[in-house]
């Protein structure tokens, strides 16, 4: 008996079928990858409320900080108020400055735990984008934004604090970086 031939719409909806799933694969994987760095024009915006203090001009490299770690990895710098997005490669992918709350953790390593797309934060302010990773002094701390892209109003007085604010750009970019298990290096 003679072999049969499979048709040639056979062939070409199986081949279709693997040329969108390593599309896919391929999609996946890039969204891992390197992402962009900050520049000049990412700088936030005046507004009504404070700004990080004795900011380091944003256009200007900031090389990360020694002493924290190896390896992909978000590095948080309490004295500089910077956040590092940090690849594989040990190479920054995008640094910004960000806005404190009252209450910092302590210098050494942490791991992004829990994630929520959004909520309204301590302050009454909308935020999204929130990216836990530290308890201290009873406080959660956490990466966020504004959903209105403000910077925090100040605390009352006494209130505590552990939402470590950014603009949108930079909390949409800490979102897609600091997936859950990531290492978050706190330094001084």
């Amino acid at each position: 008996m003679p072999a049969r031939r499979l048709p040639s719409w056979a062939w070409v909806t199986g081949l279709t079928a693997a040329a969108l799933v390593l599309v896919a694969v391929l999609a996946v994987k890039a969204g891992d990858g390197p992402q962009p760095t900050a520049s000049a024009s990412d700088k936030p915006s005046p507004s009504a409320s404070a700004k990080p203090s004795a900011s380091p001009d944003e256009s200007a490299p900031v090389a990360v900080p020694d002493g924290s770690g190896t390896g992909r990895r978000i590095v948080y710098s309490l004295g500089q108020k910077r956040v590092w997005l940090v690849d594989a490669s040990d190479a920054p992918r995008r640094t910004f400055t960000v806005w404190q709350g009252t209450v910092s953790p302590d210098p050494g390593t942490y791991t992004v735990g829990t994630r929520r797309e959004a909520a309204t934060g301590s302050d009454g302010v909308e935020i999204e984008n929130i990216v836990y990773f530290a308890v201290a002094s009873g406080v959660n701390v956490a990466f966020s934004n504004a959903l209105d892209g403000s910077s925090p109003p100040p605390p009352a007085s006494g209130a505590t604090t552990g939402g470590v604010r950014m603009k949108a750009a930079d909390g949409d970019a800490v979102w897609k970086f600091g997936t859950a298990g990531t290492t978050v290096a706190v330094v001084k």
